[in-house]
């Protein structure tokens, strides 16, 4: 009961360039069970689609502060109304006051690409209360999610707000503009994906999943599972052609804890890591990162 999905990609309702119809037709011929248009504030539905591909109903609220040169996006997930974009002033303010609106909207909240135009970072994602989901990875050219010098990864600033004791789960996502072009410099499909654990292929099922933080994310490579004991982790990768894999399992301030390769990769916790995750990397740089585990 392992589900794949995208929560973020545009179609001509906002700045894509296929219609609702195509880029659901994109998704469904790639072997993903559920997926959210998030059109830049406006919540696009089609209705009576096969049940093979679950739509959940979603938006990109799309705010520009300070004069219009920070953009502050988030993503409304299982919205059920249109959320309009609040403008509160500074960066945390307007942060806040989005999370507020999609979560009396009825969905979840997802920051998205803290990297864009280098927009907000974990000093100001701390101070956010309600939010469930951080994109670590966004596909989208313009998301800097490696960072630079003198600015973190989207992964740095997620493992800076764990290690602050705020509980928020990462995420990897398309961001999808462009469907007909395929290009390095373009936004494409199937970049970054989540798979879920759920009951059931439905949309409260996903929803509850990611509030409670059952899935992994990935650009590339398929966990068959994650056993999640009293006092350890390990997984199962799957091998694709002759790609070697390698995981790391890191805690509080980033720390890299252990190193293994091969395709199950366990991990036996102390007790005084703070919390324990792993991130999996193969020969060909494709990338998979499991949810962190809190310790007492």
């Amino acid at each position: 009961m392992w589900y794949k999905g995208n929560v973020h990609t545009h179609t001509t309702k906002s700045d894509g360039d296929a219609d609702p119809e195509v880029v659901v037709e994109w998704y469904k011929n790639h072997d993903y069970d559920f997926l959210v248009l998030s059109d830049h504030n406006h919540r696009t539905i089609i209705d009576g689609y096969s049940d093979s591909l679950i739509l959940i109903p979603g938006e990109e609220v799309s705010a520009r502060i300070l004069g219009g040169d920070i953009p502050i996006h988030l993503n409304g997930i299982g919205i059920s109304r249109v959320v309009e974009p609040i403008d509160a002033g500074g960066v945390v303010e307007t942060l806040q006051a989005n999370v507020d609106s999609i979560i009396q909207a009825g969905g979840i909240a997802s920051l998205n690409h803290p990297n864009a135009s280098w927009a907000y970072d974990h000093r100001d994602i701390v101070q956010i209360q309600g939010a469930t989901l951080l994109e670590v990875y966004n596909g989208w050219p313009g998301s800097n999610s490696e960072g630079g010098p003198g600015k973190y990864s989207g992964e740095e600033i997620w493992d800076k707000v764990l290690s602050s004791g705020k509980i928020i789960y990462g995420i990897a996502v398309d961001d999808a503009h462009h469907y007909s072009d395929f290009n390095h410099t373009m936004a494409n499909p199937g970049r970054g994906w989540i798979v879920v654990n759920a009951e059931t292929l439905s949309s409260k099922s996903i929803i509850d999943s990611l509030i409670a933080g059952k899935f992994y994310f990935s650009t590339g490579i398929d966990i068959e599972d994650i056993s999640l004991q009293e006092h350890s982790i390990e997984l199962v990768i799957s091998q694709h052609r002759d790609y070697i894999y390698n995981t790391k399992f890191i805690g509080k301030d980033g720390e890299v804890l252990k190193e293994v390769p091969g395709l199950n990769p366990k991990y036996e916790f102390s007790g005084d890591e703070g919390y324990v995750r792993a991130s999996t990397k193969s020969s060909i740089g494709t990338r998979a990162w499991t949810q962190p585990r809190f310790l007492k």
